[in-house]
């Protein structure tokens, strides 16, 4: 009997109807393979998987696949996003087994939850030298039983490697604090692909953090000119390509090609977060329309499409729609002419310059001679002429509109805390540091008209934690999550950035409140853990570490070691900062070993300890533009703290003692404005 009918999340609903037996991750599974001495079978994945959606219509709609798991087999259904720890535990051992993971994941273990194989998709049929999903079923069903000795202890050694603790596996030598932007951007010189920006090949994954790192050393000036000019162009390209959604706006997941072009393409709420975080530094550095308009594209995606009745934001859209992935996306030749002149007739004069601009060609790009939407880098000098990016924006306008009479991607309505919490540190970012006023006003409005309801859906009062006034509930499909180390991390990080924006100190407290809670359910010997340590022994399965390298978003646990340093010169957490010397010790040579994975790493150890500042300043100079208008020159190691106080005093402090103060916005204006600004 398949058990997931009366199941909330979309994933498992998709799977509701499939001939096997499929059981929700619980104990009730679990103790239903011991009573039967059955391997377990473990699909992870999520609702907008474009590889997920293959994969069950090819082998999970089969009757014989079906018919041979039922008998074999207890088989489990996980949502991804609904149990981010299971997630990780064997996406860890998919690392270490095969050095690769991704979804959908497929796990088999023993009935002890022992994994003995571990692989992503497997086709129906042998091809590309991969064995049928069947093949392999049958397979490790012959191994289990014949060789049960070899798998339990092949299992018992892989579990001992996912839960062993982490250790500095090559030490990188250095002088001072930690290496400069220069030297880190020098070190990686050799991975940049200097035809097609970003590093490596493909897949080509965005890098969010790591960009955001190398923009905010640019502002600060410790970036070399030839490094800083690779990075803008490399995102200037990134956001040319179909990576981006010219027409709607938001990030596509990655591009399967080296060139940004054909995407992967699901929209994941994290990927929105991190690309605004990344085009509000950029604007700065380079005020490019490109930039702009992406800013005010996505801003308004996330506002029709992406946000809920009840405030919170979904967690992504589906790659495919139709069943066909990208198909609502994409264009041939002469629905691309048609959708423009069906909406712009002025265009059609233009034609062969847009269609140029926008690479539309006659054989496609992607499959079945249908083209991905981006703009060719080739051209940027002719569409960044002002009449040129008109047409570009009545081009993209067209095709949006032609859209409507498209039958879009599913959207999994799930809330999923962590993301959430991304999202608001995100557009406080888009607030702070973007100078354009109607693209300010609109991360404004989204952000305070979705705060309430984000914190009353994710935050729950519970009496389960005597000292503390809340619990944080991980998705919107499970009641009475786990804690989670993602959530608490991120919670703190965006109510330290909404209380630097509005001054309420409620925000304040709920990040004390977080970081305490922090180190006291997660932090154990040494070591930061993926859930509560409190729920170790309602596990069958260990209660791994944290993840050190930023994954499908940046790392949580640099995000917290930033948070700390960065909140240091405002209230006593040297206590804290003094028990995670050794993980700060293993964070900083595993970045130094793979900068290019530890993004959020640079961000939480490039800066030394004397550079972080508080800079305390009366709370009614929120209301001044000439307060407001000073924010985006802050570099994020600024900590911004409020005074009611009758008077007019401010201050700036490192964590030992203050160093500049005054009375009055005018002097505090006149004290750090540049000479030219002064005169």
């Amino acid at each position: 009997m398949n058990r997931l009918k009366d199941e909330k999340s979309s994933y498992l609903l998709q799977h509701k109807d499939n001939p096997i037996n499929w059981w929700p991750w619980g104990p009730e599974a679990l103790n239903k393979a011991k009573t039967e001495g059955k391997p377990i079978f473990v699909s992870i994945g999520y609702s907008t998987c474009h590889w997920c959606h293959v994969m069950a219509k090819e082998s999970f709609s089969s009757q014989q696949v079906a018919d041979y798991l039922n008998n074999n087999f207890i088989s489990i259904k996980v949502d991804r996003e609904e149990h981010p720890d299971v997630d990780q535990y064997f996406q860890g051992i998919a690392q270490i087994t095969n050095g690769r993971g991704g979804w959908p994941l497929s796990v088999f273990t023993t009935q002890d939850l022992l994994p003995f194989f571990i692989g992503t998709y497997f086709p129906d049929q042998p091809k590309n030298g991969m064995p049928s999903f069947m093949e392999v079923c049958e397979q490790l069903h012959t191994t289990y039983h014949s060789r049960q000795d070899e798998v339990n202890e092949k299992g018992r050694e892989i579990k001992e490697k996912i839960e062993a603790k982490p250790e500095i596996a090559n030490k990188v030598e250095f002088e001072g604090h930690f290496p400069g932007a220069a030297s880190i951007l020098k070190a990686v010189e050799s991975f940049r692909d200097t035809e097609n920006g970003g590093y490596g090949g493909a897949p080509k994954f965005p890098q969010l953090a790591f960009y955001e790192w190398a923009l905010e050393q640019m502002l600060e000036g410790m970036v070399e000119e030839d490094q800083g000019k690779f990075i803008l162009e490399s995102l200037e390209k990134m956001m040319m390509g179909g990576i981006y959604d010219h027409a709607k706006g938001g990030l596509h997941r990655y591009s399967t090609d080296e060139k940004w072009l054909v995407p992967h393409f699901e929209k994941m709420l994290y990927d929105q977060a991190g690309m605004l975080r990344v085009l509000s530094k950029a604007s700065l550095l380079y005020p490019s329309p490109l930039f702009f308009d992406a800013l005010i594209q996505s801003l308004d995606y996330l506002e029709s499409e992406m946000r809920s009745e009840q405030g919170y934001f979904f967690a992504a859209q589906d790659a495919d729609s139709e069943g066909v992935e990208g198909l609502y996306f994409t264009y041939s030749k002469e629905e691309f002419e048609a959708a423009l002149m069906n909406q712009e007739l002025e265009l059609e004069k233009d034609m062969d310059k847009i269609q140029k601009w926008f690479s539309i060609s006659a054989e496609g790009n992607f499959e079945d001679k249908l083209n991905v939407i981006s703009l060719n880098p080739q051209y940027k000098e002719e569409f960044y002429e002002p009449n040129g990016w008109e047409l570009v924006r009545k081009t993209r306008n067209a095709i949006l509109i032609d859209r409507k009479d498209r039958i879009p991607p599913a959207t999994d309505n799930k809330g999923v805390a962590s993301w959430n919490f991304q999202l608001v540190s995100a557009l406080c970012d888009v607030i702070q540091y973007n100078k354009i006023e109607i693209i300010r006003n609109k991360a404004i409005n989204l952000l305070f008209s979705s705060l309430e309801g984000i914190q009353k859906t994710f935050i729950k009062m519970d009496d389960e934690f005597k000292d503390q006034r809340y619990r944080l509930e991980h998705t919107t499909t499970r009641e009475n999550s786990y804690p989670y180390f993602e959530d608490y991390v991120f919670f703190a990080d965006s109510q330290f950035r909404v209380y630097e924006l509005t001054g309420n100190p409620v925000f304040l407290d709920n990040l004390q409140q977080s970081i305490q809670f922090i180190m006291l359910e997660f932090f154990k010997d040494d070591q930061f853990f993926t859930r509560s340590t409190k729920y170790e022994d309602n596990e069958v399965f260990g209660n791994i570490h944290v993840p050190l390298y930023d994954q499908s978003y940046r790392a949580p646990l640099a995000t917290f070691i930033a948070l700390l340093r960065k909140v240091r010169p405002v209230f006593d957490v040297n206590e804290y900062i003094d028990q995670l010397s050794n993980v700060m010790e293993l964070v900083k040579h595993t970045t130094l070993n793979n900068p290019l994975a530890c993004g959020e790493s640079l961000r939480a150890l490039t800066y030394p300890d004397d550079a972080y500042r508080k800079l305390e300043v009366p709370a009614k100079w929120l209301d001044d533009e000439k307060f407001t208008q000073f924010l985006p020159h802050l570099s994020s190691r600024f900590a911004l703290i409020y005074h009611n106080e009758e008077n007019e005093k401010w201050q700036v402090c490192n964590y030992k003692e203050c160093e500049f103060t005054g009375l009055g916005i005018d002097e505090f204006n006149k004290t750090f404005s540049a000479p030219e600004q002064q005169q």
